[in-house]
C-alpha cells in the first residue's frame, strides 16, 4: 500500500492511524503505518513530553506525528475561568439532574476531573507545540481547520508536513490557500467532529479541489477493501481513528466501554453536540439523548459545553454507568467486534487490500490466475 505520500514520509503502508494512546500510535508506526498521537488530553506540557519520550523509545526510529486542536478563530485575553463564568446556571442544573436520575455518585473529595476540554484552547495547543517541536515528528495535524499561519510556518521550518481535516471541498480549498501540505477528507461516517457529506462523495470532491496536494480518505474505513476504494477515489492514503479503540494496546480504562464498543452496530452512533458543543459522532447513549432532546436546554457552543460536562463525563467513566457511558466513534464500530493487536489489524487490512486489488484486476481482465 505504497503511494507517493507514504514514500515521501518513509512508511511502508499509506495508513495513518490517529489515536490518543501512545502505545497504539507506536504500534501503528512499528507495523509499517504512520502513527499520529492525539495531544488534546495533554493539559500539562510535562505529560506530553513524557509520552513523546516513550514514543521515541518504542518506534524503532520510524516516523510518527502529532495531532493538536487549534480553533480557527483566536480569542485574546480569555482564561478558562472567564469561559467557565459564561456557563448558564440552568445548564449546570440540567447536568446534575441527569446524573442524579441515573444515580451517578460524586467524585471522591479532592479528586479532580480526569477529562478536561482545555486542550481545545489555543494557548494550551501552543504549549503542546513548544514541546513537540523538540522531537523529530514528521507530521502535524489539526482537527479544527487550518492552524494559524505562524504555526504552519514554524512546522515547515522544522521540516514537518502539516495536515488539516476537511468536511467539504470548500474547507479543503481554504486549507490549500493556507499552505497546508495534506488534506484529510473526513466523511460523515467518521467518529468525532464531522460534517454531513459521506466519504464516497467527499473524497473525490476534495481530491479535485486541492490537486495536486495529497489527500487522505477518512470516515467509514476499517477494511482493506475500503482502503482500496479510498485510493481508487484519488486519495494517497487513509486516516483511521475509531478502528484502534478496541485494539489490545488501547487504554480505555473501562472494560464496560470496551464491551459496549464490541457489541455496537453501525447504527448505534449519533452526531451530537453533547460532548463538545460541535456535532461529533459518538455512541448513542441516554446522555446524548438527553442533550439532543428538544425539551432540554440544548448543548452550549464550544468550548462552553466541554467545560460544562467535564466533571460529569469523568463521573460517568469512573463509575461505568452503562446507560450514559459512551465515546466518540465512527460508524465503522459495527466491524469492531473483537479485540486484536494493532499488528493483527494491519495484517487484516493488508490482506483485504490484496483481495480487493485481485478482484479488480479480475474484473478488468488482468487476473494473473
Amino acid at each position: 500500500m505504497e503511494t507517493e505520500l507514504s514514500k515521501r514520509l518513509g512508511v511502508e503502508h499509506a495508513i495513518f492511524g490517529f489515536t490518543p494512546f501512545p502505545a497504539v500510535a507506536a504500534a501503528i508506526t512499528r507495523a509499517g503505518g504512520f502513527g499520529v498521537l492525539g495531544a488534546v488530553r495533554y493539559t500539562a506540557p510535562d505529560d506530553l513530553k513524557r509520552d513523546l519520550d516513550w514514543m521515541q523509545e518504542h518506534t524503532d526510529g520510524k516516523p510518527y506525528g502529532l495531532d493538536v486542536v487549534m480553533p480557527a478563530k483566536k480569542v485574546e485575553g480569555v482564561s478558562e475561568a472567564d469561559v467557565e463564568a459564561m456557563i448558564p446556571a440552568g445548564h449546570r442544573q440540567f447536568v446534575e439532574e441527569t446524573l442524579a436520575k441515573h444515580g451517578v455518585p460524586e467524585l471522591p473529595e479532592g479528586e479532580a476531573s480526569g477529562w478536561r476540554i482545555t486542550g481545545w484552547m489555543e494557548q494550551v495547543a501552543r504549549s503542546q507545540l513548544d514541546v513537540a517541536f523538540d522531537y523529530p515528528i514528521k507530521l502535524l495535524a489539526n482537527a479544527l481547520g487550518s492552524p494559524p499561519m505562524d504555526v504552519v510556518q514554524r512546522a515547515h521550518d522544522h521540516g514537518i508536513l502539516v495536515a488539516a481535516l476537511a468536511g467539504s471541498a470548500k474547507h479543503a480549498r481554504h486549507h490549500a490557500e493556507a499552505g497546508i501540505d495534506i488534506v484529510v477528507a473526513q466523511g460523515y461516517e467518521a467518529g468525532g467532529h464531522t460534517g454531513d457529506i459521506a466519504s464516497m462523495v467527499l473524497t473525490p470532491e476534495v481530491v479535485a479541489a486541492v490537486s495536486p496536494l495529497p489527500v487522505l480518505a477518512a470516515g467509514g474505513i476499517g477494511s482493506g477493501e475500503q482502503i482500496t476504494a479510498g485510493l481508487a477515489l484519488g486519495a494517497q492514503g487513509v486516516w483511521l481513528g475509531s478502528l484502534w479503540l478496541t485494539t489490545t494496546e488501547a487504554d480505555l480504562h473501562s472494560r464496560a466501554l470496551t464491551e459496549k464498543l464490541l457489541a455496537a452496530g453501525s447504527g448505534d452512533t449519533v452526531r451530537s453536540r453533547a460532548l463538545t458543543g460541535k456535532p461529533a459522532r459518538q455512541l448513542r447513549t441516554e446522555w446524548t439523548d438527553a442533550w439532543d432532546d428538544p425539551n432540554g436546554p440544548g448543548a452550549l457552543p464550544m468550548p462552553l459545553q466541554g467545560l460544562l460536562v467535564a466533571d460529569a463525563v469523568s463521573r460517568i467513566q469512573k463509575y461505568e454507568v452503562g446507560a450514559l457511558l459512551g465515546t466518540p466513534v465512527g460508524q465503522i464500530v459495527g466491524r469492531m467486534n473483537s479485540e486484536r493487536s494493532v499488528r493483527q489489524v494491519f495484517d487484516d487490512l493488508t490482506c483485504g487490500f490484496e483481495r480487493a486489488v485481485d478482484r479488480i484486476n479480475h474484473i478488468a481482465g488482468r487476473s494473473q490466475s
